[in-house]
């Protein structure tokens, strides 16, 4: 009988061992462990180091197959979900395999192909809730010891004035060799640090070791077996839990700190000692039939406790929805005594009914914190913030999801902050996240499980004491070639602000900082010279991480589902290729044994490199170029569309997006067909957009290069991340004749971020487009039926048509009834159609 083994290493690793068909029962106990002992792990040994908050931890593990035949052994790892792997590597029979970063899909293909034929090889894929789950599999021959060395690296947190270093034990068996240590420096020096585990008894505590210095702290815990034993003589473990330790860093008022290596530079900032700014809060609760039971009763439970730690400047209200919207008073209440035990009350008597309509419940809460700011009802110098708890999908009132993010938006204005909680595994979380960020706040995840009350309450302490509002960190040009984020909506009490950057003089060591923010008495600005402290060639890689971290933030939209997968993952994965091996959501680490192996696959240039995303966002209008070729101009708001031909010689090359001050150009070269005289489609796209200001980035989309991809594919490619457009390969094929053509299609997904003076085919209709249509059948609207639109002051006649939009299905496209416009768009398009000619496809 053929026998499968599963190793499991949950941080650092446990043991589950298992053959096809298992079921737990007590008749198969004794079958179960004479499996156990086929696999031994005989040493364990986690070691972290943290520098100035980046932390770097590796795991070495050693384990042997004690069997007489050869097994493939699965493990898994869990670690932090902001830590990204930089190596993995496995020693087999004294051979080391590395690991290589590669597209999901791809590392997966050449996996199954390696194992099939024999060969050792392992794969790293992630997964994730709290903790990410990395999956490793390898073949292991009968009697060796295989040995995983796991390095991965996070950039610590600072919250509720601590940062976190976690890690997940469960062994589930004993060890021979267990051991976890962590050095932690920082320049700044050492306030605290506390050690714990979740599994740690009475008998355990004396042995996890702490030493602190003024810089430095040393934490071990090294247990024997029979320190590991769960009881006397027995062979389970008492080690399962996590391994947690917490410190903090001394502060000075001030600017904060600064940090260089090498030309690149850090600054932390998290001034201690400043008063909060007063909060006008305003509570959006679901109460729908999906919150009944447990999440409900948890829901009042953790209302009531928030709703005691509201200070008494505050101001707060309390908004329930399900598909109507009921409100504690039509107004918000100032935070004292009396008033929150009256919340308290209402509160207590939520019950759950009836639908979802996020949308009014948040313009609700919108309304009241304007009507409150207008009347000059709260503070001058306060903030204004939305708590949104939901559980569901909206499913009455607006229920199109990119609609209600885009009413939410409209309606906040850039001027109170959204926060939202969605509860449980039926929430679109992707759309509480997006519309979150879109409106200066976060989203959180709120689990179902017991401790769903403590979940809500943390992350109402985690934004309950802002600082400082509007917080720019600002540095000299001549200074500073660039930064990560340097302007941030709010600081909150035990948080920290981190800006990462790259200096023009690698040999500077201090430059100049301004540094601005409302506060509760006044606004705050502070500018002065900050020394660096100069730290060893790895603090680059605050940059690069930082790097990751954003775009895979891009990732989260509420339309990701509809985005091929393949050129998204390129932006993490060009970053990975770039500098070191970086193991995250869109990318898989693949090991095989063949010594030569390599990583297929190339940087893209400037302006692609590190932003091809699966971002999708919702805008005014969507603008495309596709098929005779076709012009399309969708107006959502009016439930319809536009759309015009060109004609033209093959070879000729037209504007079709030109915006002078973001730099962002597109233009299209038609091709013909051989014995279609009349037929012309875009076969070649020259994309050039300004990097820095300074430098023109150039992408050439030829469809002569496209003869290795599908009939049809899609291309997703984002800009300086806020240009976002698809690039659609088509072949049309005439059966009759036996000949095919390939062309192209160019769809504008967002064009929020381009300028006014934006021009071209397509460019012109970027911004609001407005138009109507007379002499219409008043009964339903027909194909071919002619009209007249009026359009900037002409009347042009137009037919109906339909065209189709293969944005989102690239093989059959979606059909759109359109109004068309004759003679190259004659009287829609600006000026005369030779306007939008050029001599090249890059002029």
């Amino acid at each position: 009988v053929n026998k499968q083994i599963f190793i499991s290493l949950p941080l650092p690793m446990y043991i589950h061992v298992t053959s096809p068909g298992f079921k737990r029962s007590s008749k198969l106990d004794s079958h179960f462990l004479l499996f156990f002992q086929m696999v031994e792990v005989q040493s364990v040994k986690i070691a972290c180091a943290v520098m100035s908050r980046f932390a770097r931890t590796v795991m070495t593990s050693i384990a042997l197959n004690k069997a007489n035949s050869s097994q493939e052994v699965f493990f898994k790892v869990e670690l932090p979900k902001t830590a990204f792997i930089s190596n993995f590597s496995m020693e087999i029979e004294g051979q080391v395999y590395v690991g290589q970063v590669k597209g999901k899909e791809k590392a997966k293909q050449e996996y199954d192909k390696a194992v099939s034929s024999g060969k050792t090889a392992g794969l790293v894929k992630a997964s994730g809730r709290k903790m990410e789950s990395f999956s490793v599999s390898v073949n292991i021959a009968a009697k060796s010891t295989v040995t995983f060395v796991l390095t991965y690296e996070e950039l610590l947190q600072r919250k509720l004035g601590k940062y976190e270093i976690l890690t997940r034990v469960q062994p589930k068996s004993l060890v021979q060799d267990f051991q976890i240590v962590a050095d932690i420096y920082e320049p700044q020096g050492i306030s605290f640090v506390d050690a714990t585990a979740t599994f740690l008894s009475n008998d355990l505590l004396p042995l996890v070791k702490k030493t602190v210095s003024d810089k430095k702290a040393h934490i071990s815990f090294s247990p024997t077996v029979e320190q590991q034993r769960n009881c006397s003589g027995c062979e389970a473990t008492i080690i399962d839990g996590d391994f947690i330790i917490n410190y903090d860093v001394r502060r000075e008022a001030g600017l904060g700190e600064v940090q260089i290596v090498n030309g690149y530079f850090v600054h932390f900032f998290a001034p201690p000692d400043l008063h909060r700014v007063p909060k006008n809060v305003a509570f959006v609760i679901d109460r729908s039939g999906s919150m009944s039971g447990t999440k409900m009763k948890q829901t009042r439970d953790a209302m009531v406790a928030i709703l005691k730690d509201l200070h008494e400047e505050d101001h707060f209200a309390l908004i329930l929805f399900d598909d109507n919207i009921k409100t504690w008073k039509n107004h918000l209440t100032k935070a004292t005594k009396n008033n929150i035990t009256e919340a308290i009350e209402y509160t207590q008597g939520i019950r759950d009914s009836g639908a979802t309509d996020i949308n009014r419940a948040v313009l609700k809460a919108v309304e009241m914190l304007k009507k409150e700011r207008s009347q000059d009802k709260v503070p001058k110098r306060s903030t204004d913030m939305i708590v949104l708890l939901t559980d569901g999908m909206p499913n009455s009132g607006v229920s199109n999801l990119g609609k209600i993010q885009e009413n939410v938006r409209s309606a906040v204005g850039g001027n109170m902050s959204l926060f939202c909680l969605g509860f449980g595994n039926n929430v679109d979380y992707s759309f509480l996240d997006v519309m979150s960020k879109q409106n200066k706040g976060l989203a959180r995840r709120i689990y179902e499980a017991s401790d769903a009350t403590l979940q809500l309450q943390g992350f109402y302490e985690e934004v309950a004491s802002p600082l400082l509002l509007d917080i720019d960190l600002r540095y000299p040009d001549n200074a500073v070639e660039f930064s990560t984020k340097n302007s941030f909506t709010h600081l909150f009490n035990g948080s920290e602000i981190v800006v990462a950057g790259r200096l023009h003089d690698n040999s500077v060591d201090n430059f100049l900082v301004e540094v601005s923010g409302e506060g509760v008495r006044r606004t705050n600005t502070s500018v002065g010279m900050l020394d660096g402290t100069n730290l060893e060639e790895e603090r680059m890689r605050f940059r690069y991480f930082k790097n990751i971290d954003y775009v895979c933030s891009q990732r989260k939209n509420v339309n990701m589902k509809e985005i091929i997968q393949e050129e998204v993952q390129k932006s993490s994965l060009n970053v990975s290729f770039n500098h070191w091996k970086n193991v995250n959501g869109g990318s898989s680490l693949f090991l095989q044994s063949e010594k030569n192996y390599q990583v297929q696959g190339k940087p893209v240039g400037c302006g692609v490199a590190s932003c091809l995303t699966s971002s999708q966002c919702n805008c005014d209008d969507a603008s495309t170029v596709d098929g005779d070729p076709h012009f399309l101009i969708e107006v959502p708001d009016r439930d319809d569309a536009l759309c015009f031909t060109i004609t033209d010689k093959p070879g000729t090359i037209f504007s079709l997006v030109r915006d002078p001050k973001s730099g962002f150009v597109v233009n299209g070269q038609i091709i013909g067909v051989k014995g279609r005289n009349n037929n012309t489609y875009f076969g070649r796209l020259g994309i050039i957009n300004l990097c820095d200001g300074r430098e023109s980035c150039k992408i050439c989309v030829p469809h002569s290069e496209l003869k290795t991809k599908p009939m049809s594919y899609r291309l997703n490619v984002t800009l300086r991340h806020f240009i976002k457009f698809v690039i659609v390969k088509h072949t049309k094929m005439w059966k009759r004749r036996h000949d095919q053509q390939d062309y192209l299609g160019f769809y504008t997904v967002d064009s929020h971020h381009v300028s006014k003076t934006v021009h071209g085919l397509l460019g012109q209709f970027y911004h609001e487009v407005k138009f109507e249509v007379e002499g219409l059948n008043p009964q339903e609207v027909q194909e071919k039926e002619d009209a007249f639109l009026h359009f900037k002051g002409q009347t042009i006649k137009v037919s109906r048509h339909i065209q189709k939009d293969f944005s989102k299905d690239v093989v059959n496209g979606e059909k759109v009834p359109c109004w068309f416009v004759d003679s190259s768009g004659s009287g829609l398009v600006d000026g005369q159609l030779s306007d939008y000619v050029l001599s090249g496809l890059f002029d």
